[in-house]
């Protein structure tokens, strides 16, 4: 995208093309505008106009341009924090009625790939969590035993049935999650779009917002060619929020994140190499992801941005890593590498805000934006056509609370990755 290979790497390579759309041209009215054609928008375009609601989505580049077409294409359950934490972040109510959304929500993907027969290259045969040491076993059974006691599908498997599904002995244990699976990210989201399309929806691409106003009891967006009126406004932009709702970027910490695709290896290595094709990442505070795709690439993946010298110390590290975990793969090669950025809240858990009169936002994935991007797109129509209330919502509403220093860490995750990487795993 925008003749950046680093933006999208093998997903763009490999993508089904996305369905026409263009410039918004003049003025328009609907009953809700959209900002942003990421999983959370254009699940909300899809089940609005599911229900006969006139709907306009806007976004500033294209279809998947932030973190939809750019992460690893892990459809988790749940989110970083541990079960049994929920509950004291955000109260009984919420954190047991978010921990029950959020288990469920791989299901919800699976089945909108199902119902619109979208071409993502869905797998689901679950994901594996891999701990690192004693520790990160102790992590995993903590993980297990909280997610069991909620009748989770999920099941702690030892160093040599890790072994068995990773291919590799690097891991002491592993929890696989039964609920969960992967996809081509870039495919899935514009699977979204086609089908919000053909149910009606309209979307505009290459068309940034800068600016709204309100009238009357209508909502104004203003865009360099032409306007949206609409009584109801969707922000659902994340870590690529610009304007006109800058609170919401001031809110993310910014965690870039690469990914590096091999070209497709052997058929007797990919018979060893998570030969189930699971996708899977470690308990390391720094974490390494992995996963195949299709054809049989070993997509690699950690923390840190390809730019400047950050392009050749992580390429190396993941050189260096693939060949330590996957000491079966002789020779690494490798076809494309990407990244893009995270937006970490402060707590790791996803916010809902509503910004102003009827201007409603979900945001802060924390790198799990699949899976509840497309749930939380659900809820938002739900919650415009009246059948979710505040009261139903499985997060409290809130308003955007800057973080501090944001910038002056930002810079320091970049540099601190770049430093860990450039000494991790070496023979």
């Amino acid at each position: 995208m925008l003749n950046d290979e680093r933006s999208h790497g093998l997903w763009e390579k490999t993508a089904p093309p996305a369905p026409k759309t263009v410039r918004l041209q003049g003025d328009i009215s609907v009953d809700v505008a959209i900002i942003g054609a990421g999983y959370t928008g254009l699940s909300a375009a899809l089940h609005l106009a599911g229900v006969g609601t006139k709907v306009a989505v806007v976004d500033a580049v294209e279809i998947g341009f932030g973190g939809s077409g750019r992460n690893v294409g892990l459809v988790n359950a749940g989110m970083w924090m541990m079960p049994n934490d929920l509950p004291g972040v955000l109260g009984k109510l919420h954190g047991e009625r978010l921990l029950e959304v959020l288990g469920n929500a791989p299901q919800s993907v699976f089945n909108l790939v199902d119902r619109y027969k979208i071409d993502c290259e869905l797998e689901r045969k679950g994901t594996l969590h891999c701990a690192v040491g004693a520790d990160g076993v102790k992590q995993l059974e903590q993980r297990a035993e909280q997610w069991l006691a909620r009748g989770a599908a999920v099941r702690l498997l030892d160093a040599r049935e890790t072994a068995a599904k990773v291919g590799s002995t690097a891991y002491a244990a592993s929890l696989l999650d039964n609920r969960a699976g992967t996809i081509q990210p870039l495919g899935y989201v514009r699977g979204l779009a086609r089908a919000a399309l053909e149910n009606g929806a309209a979307i505009h691409t290459g068309t940034p917002v800068t600016a709204t106003e309100r009238s009357g009891d209508r909502w104004v967006l203003r865009t360099p060619s032409g306007t949206v009126s609409a009584e109801w406004v969707i922000v659902a932009t994340n870590a690529y929020t610009t304007s006109p709702w800058p609170q919401l970027r001031a809110e993310l910490l910014h965690l870039p994140y690469f990914n590096f695709a091999t070209t497709p290896l052997p058929e007797e290595i990919r018979e060893t190499v998570l030969p189930e094709r699971q996708g899977g990442w470690d308990t390391k505070e720094i974490l390494t992801s992995f996963r195949m795709d299709k054809a049989g690439r070993l997509v690699f993946g950690s923390v840190g941005a390809l730019r400047g010298t950050g392009m050749a110390v992580h390429k190396a590290w993941a050189a260096r890593s693939i060949r330590k975990i996957f000491p079966q793969i002789k020779r690494v090669t490798f076809e494309a590498g990407w990244y893009g950025q995270i937006g970490m809240t402060s707590d790791s858990l996803p916010r809902f805000h509503t910004l102003a009169p009827k201007v409603i936002s979900f945001s802060g994935y924390n790198g799990r934006g699949i899976a509840p991007g497309t749930v939380f797109g659900r809820i938002l129509a739900e919650h415009i056509a009246g059948t979710v209330t505040d009261a139903d919502l499985p997060l409290p509403v809130t308003k955007p609370h800057e973080q501090g220093m944001r910038m002056v860490r930002e810079g320091y995750y970049e540099v601190g990755a770049q430093l860990a990487h450039l000494v991790g795993n070496r023979f």
